[in-house]
């Protein structure tokens, strides 16, 4: 039988004061973080796709006026002043005399580096290199009527001072009937200078 007199080892105290047991931590439950949301998109961040097409259009045309107006230009301008073509018998071919007169705007003398000729007939584009002056006497002796009309030969290595205008003849020849070369589109004539990327271009 229990000792009366014996103290309680638990004592009656009120509820409020008895020591509570610690409450179980609540299971970790999954993550709502979303590193999509904390770095963004391509769809939230940049602007849209019609905005974008039309500022690359602008930088394009941009650069492209900028280009054109940084080309290099020809130092000289001039012109194809007169034509005078003669058939070469049994050959099909012609050969041409043509007459240019070109002024150098440029800063620097205008050297003559190579001279061609280029012929546009509705079928076909021909091509030649200028005749050295040295062979002109030949040919208008051979050919007395291509003679007609022509002036000093221009030359090879031939120099034009800046501000200055010079005049001269050139001959060609192309592979065609005399017809076909009546019936031409163009006639061109381009000049290359020597230390200048930009040639000079004549076209009738």
């Amino acid at each position: 039988m229990p000792d009366a007199s014996m103290p309680n080892d638990k004592p009656n105290l009120p509820p409020e004061l008895i020591p509570q047991e610690p409450a179980p931590a609540p299971e970790a439950s999954p993550s709502d973080f979303n590193i999509g949301e904390e770095y963004g998109t391509a769809r939230k961040n940049l602007p849209p796709a019609k905005i974008i097409g039309i500022c690359l259009g602008i930088v394009v045309v941009v650069v492209a006026i900028f280009a054109f107006l940084q080309r290099p230009k020809p130092s000289a301008a001039g012109s194809i002043d007169a034509i005078n073509a003669i058939e070469i018998p049994g050959q099909n071919s012609v050969m041409v005399a043509v007459n240019v007169s070109f002024r150098n705007n440029g800063e620097k003398p205008f050297w003559i580096h190579t001279m061609k000729a280029e012929l546009g007939t509705p079928s076909q584009t021909y091509s030649d290199d200028a005749s050295p002056a040295s062979d002109f006497d030949r040919y208008f002796e051979g050919f007395p009527a291509l003679k007609q009309g022509t002036i000093t030969p221009l030359k090879l290595e031939d120099k034009i001072e800046p501000g200055v205008e010079d005049k001269g003849t050139i001959i060609v020849s192309f592979p065609v009937t005399m017809d076909a070369f009546n019936t031409r589109k163009s006639l061109t004539v381009t000049i290359w200078p020597y230390d200048q990327g930009v040639p000079l271009i004549m076209t009738k």
